[in-house]
C-alpha cells in the first residue's frame, strides 16, 4: 500500500500548507492509483483527471500565493453518482440517465468546490439509491474482503475511502448506505 494515499485529510493539508508535498503531485498519485486498483475493486463510475489535475494546479497556485481556502484546499475527493456535476454525467445508478449532464451542481459540489477540494470523480452506487445494483454495473468490491458487502448505494464510496482510493468521499445514507461501509 501507497503510504501517501491513506494519510488523513488533516495530515494531507499540513503537509500542503508546509509545502512538504503538493496538489498535483497528491493528485497525480491518487489518479495513478485509481488507475491500478480500482479495475479490480470497481469503485468508480467515472475519473475526471483532466478536471482533477485543472483543479490541483489552482490549487497549488493559490496556496504557493499563501491564499488558502480552509483545510480542504487541494484534497483529492470523489462523490457518490448521486450529486449532480455539470462537468461530468450524473447517472444516479441507472442506465437511463447513464449521458445526462446537469445544468447546474448541486450546493455540496459548489461549495467543495469553493473550498479548493479537488474532484477525482464519480463513485458507483445502487441503482436509483435503492438495494441493488443495475444488472449491467459491475458492483465496488470490498477492499478488505471480497466475501463481504461493502455497503448499499453509498458502495463505491465506501470502497474507495478504505482502499485509499480518495481522501474523502460524499455519500447518502437513506437506510444505512453509509453505516454498512
Amino acid at each position: 500500500m501507497n503510504d501517501l494515499s491513506f494519510l488523513s485529510i488533516s495530515e494531507l493539508a499540513a503537509a500542503f500548507e508546509a509545502r512538504d508535498l503538493s496538489p498535483v503531485t497528491v493528485t497525480r498519485a491518487m489518479l495513478d492509483r485509481i488507475g491500478e486498483v480500482d479495475r479490480r475493486l470497481h469503485a468508480y463510475v467515472t475519473v475526471a483527471p483532466e478536471r482533477a489535475l485543472e483543479q490541483a494546479r489552482l490549487a497549488e497556485e493559490e496556496l504557493r500565493r499563501g491564499n488558502r481556502r480552509g483545510p480542504l484546499h487541494g484534497v483529492p475527493i470523489a462523490l457518490k453518482d448521486l450529486f449532480q456535476t455539470t462537468a461530468m454525467a450524473t447517472s444516479v445508478g441507472t442506465s437511463i440517465l447513464a449521458d445526462w449532464v446537469p445544468d447546474e451542481d448541486a450546493t455540496v459540489v459548489t461549495r467543495l468546490e469553493e473550498a479548493g477540494c479537488v474532484l477525482l470523480g464519480k463513485l458507483k452506487m445502487t441503482e436509483g439509491a435503492c438495494v441493488t445494483h443495475h444488472p449491467l454495473v459491475t458492483p465496488p468490491v470490498n477492499p478488505w474482503s471480497a466475501d463481504h458487502v461493502p455497503g448499499l448505494s453509498s458502495s463505491g464510496s465506501g470502497v474507495a475511502v478504505a482502499a485509499g482510493l480518495c481522501y474523502g468521499a460524499l455519500g447518502t445514507d437513506t437506510a444505512g448506505s453509509i453505516r454498512f461501509p
